[in-house]
């Protein structure tokens, strides 16, 4: 049953931030973040057909964790939760509108306020304007090379809101390749602070073309079985997601196409992180420097019939993402199976840099998997997502999408018209079963050891009546315990000094 412990919470009431390591001594972190990259798209997770032998190595040098699931399938409220060990419900951050400001905890201030150089290349949708000073030394995105890829189709054309673009530029026109690049000079620079480089780079996310030497990289007619669309017990936006952007309209070759051009952007990634790696070896950085590798949440990518992702679904193709880390003192080739959290990289990266929390968290470090220790077999993983019908201001404004012309125009047009399609649901996620709650739409449960794909919705099937309702069970118990969290400080209870008069 999932509980912090009482050390945890001991910890997370100290009154001062509490450093156990000398500051030389401390590891250099780099946190390569791709996003919408799904665990199951990688071949060191088992895909037949994809490349990615740099993240396959890494695997090889470190450890992979199997079983990793974002707390959100929407990246601000995921990105937030991984920073700070919090369910979203803990402090709303529950849409893109919601970043970490500067009176809640993030590792990255924790990190600077201990002395470590912090740097930033990439997209944000995490911190909000004030927290950036007092979280991070240097920040932004490098821009690419030469003209941004378009939409190639006219907007009446079917394809036109399935994100199927052409081929792109060279691969090193694009602005992750200049973010990467400015991480390789901050290695090639050298210092005598720790450092840590927070990469959370563009790619895998949608549209979906890549560059020259990815976009056909894979041939869609060899791409594994799509999971089809048109499934009974799936929540009402499925078919209504297909309808709003005309994906119903599209064919089998198209959406095989989709997926192979996803596979090809992995790989793309995968190259990014492959020139990473040489640059940590050549500084001589690979003895001192712990190298994560997760996103934020994963892709449809052809999948059910959809592309992209929905802020209510909860899919394993949306929340299971990778997590492999290689780190100093870590065992080599390991694979742990248990169920982790993506959360659990803000604990695990306090651990090995010595850092004692200020504030009450969920998350639990990995460090003893790093070590080759087994995790916990009986721990779950739980993620939330949509909003409430009477919570317009967690929507995305039409206003802003309000051109027919804009590729996100009919989801913000669906959310916003039909609400019901977007109402809140939390999940559940052991290693034998999976159960979504929608109050107020289809809930779903998954035999994950028969259906590991998620085609058949059993939630109704009385024969997993004792499994559903252990679950139910303890979703209840980790609403209770994670429910809210304490402010450190105490509140005087007599009265403030009268004025006077």
């Amino acid at each position: 049953m999932f509980a912090p412990s009482r050390r945890e919470f001991l910890a997370a009431s100290g009154a001062a931030l509490s450093v156990a390591q000398p500051l030389r001594q401390r590891p250099n972190f780099i946190f390569f973040m791709p996003e919408t990259l799904r665990a199951e798209s990688i071949a060191c997770y088992g895909h037949p057909l994809v490349r990615t032998p740099n993240l396959d190595r890494l695997a090889a040098q470190g450890v992979r964790f199997t079983q990793c699931h974002a707390q959100n399938t929407v990246c601000g409220p995921s990105r937030c939760s991984l920073m700070t060990g919090w369910p979203v419900h803990v402090r709303g951050h529950r849409s893109l509108y919601y970043f970490l400001r500067p009176d809640e905890p993030n590792l990255l201030r924790y990190l600077k306020q201990t002395g470590y150089d912090v740097y930033w290349y990439g997209k944000n949708d995490l911190l909000a304007p004030d927290s950036f000073a007092g979280s991070v030394a240097e920040w932004g995105s490098r821009p690419g090379r030469g003209p941004a890829i378009t939409n190639p189709w006219p907007l009446d054309d079917r394809r036109y809101y399935s994100f199927l673009y052409g081929e792109g530029k060279d691969r090193r026109d694009y602005p992750d390749y200049a973010n990467v690049s400015a991480a390789i000079r901050i290695l090639e620079r050298g210092g005598e602070k720790p450092f840590c480089i927070y990469l959370p780079l563009s790619f895998v996310h949608p549209p979906f073309t890549a560059p020259k030497d990815f976009h056909d990289m894979y041939d869609p007619a060899q791409v594994p079985p799509l999971r089809p669309a048109g499934l009974p017990g799936k929540p009402n936006f499925y078919e209504a997601i297909r309808k709003t952007r005309r994906l119903a309209e599209l064919t089998e070759a198209e959406f095989r196409k989709i997926q192979a051009v996803y596979l090809g952007m992995i790989s793309y990634s995968d190259w990014l992180l492959g020139e990473l790696i040489e640059a940590i070896g050549r500084t001589g950085h690979a003895a001192d420097t712990a190298l994560f590798v997760f996103s934020d949440h994963g892709e449809w990518g052809g999948d059910y019939g959809l592309v992209e992702k929905w802020p209510s679904a909860l899919d394993d193709v949306l929340t299971r993402v990778p997590l492999i880390v290689r780190a100093p003192g870590a065992v080599q080739g390991h694979v742990c199976e248990e169920v982790v959290e993506l959360f659990d990289v803000m604990a695990t990266t306090l651990e090995l840099a010595g850092i004692e929390p200020r504030h009450t968290h969920f998350a639990r470090s990995l460090a003893p998997q790093l070590r080759g220790l087994r995790g916990d077999p009986g721990r779950a993983a739980f993620a939330e997502g949509g909003y409430n019908t009477y919570e317009p201001q967690c929507f995305e404004p039409s206003a802003d999408f309000s051109s027919p012309a804009h590729i996100y125009y009919p989801k913000v047009k669906l959310q916003n018209d039909r609400p019901e399609t977007i109402t809140r649901a939390t999940m559940v996620r052991t290693p034998e079963h999976k159960l979504v709650l929608r109050p107020d739409g289809v809930s779903e449960l998954y035999d994950c050891r028969k259906d590991p794909r998620e085609l058949h919705n059993v939630y109704e099937d009385r024969s997993y009546a004792g499994p559903r309702e252990a679950l139910q069970r303890r979703m209840l118990d980790w609403y209770i315990r994670t429910a809210d969290v304490a402010p450190r400080q105490h509140d005087p209870r007599g009265f403030p000094k009268a004025p006077a008069r």
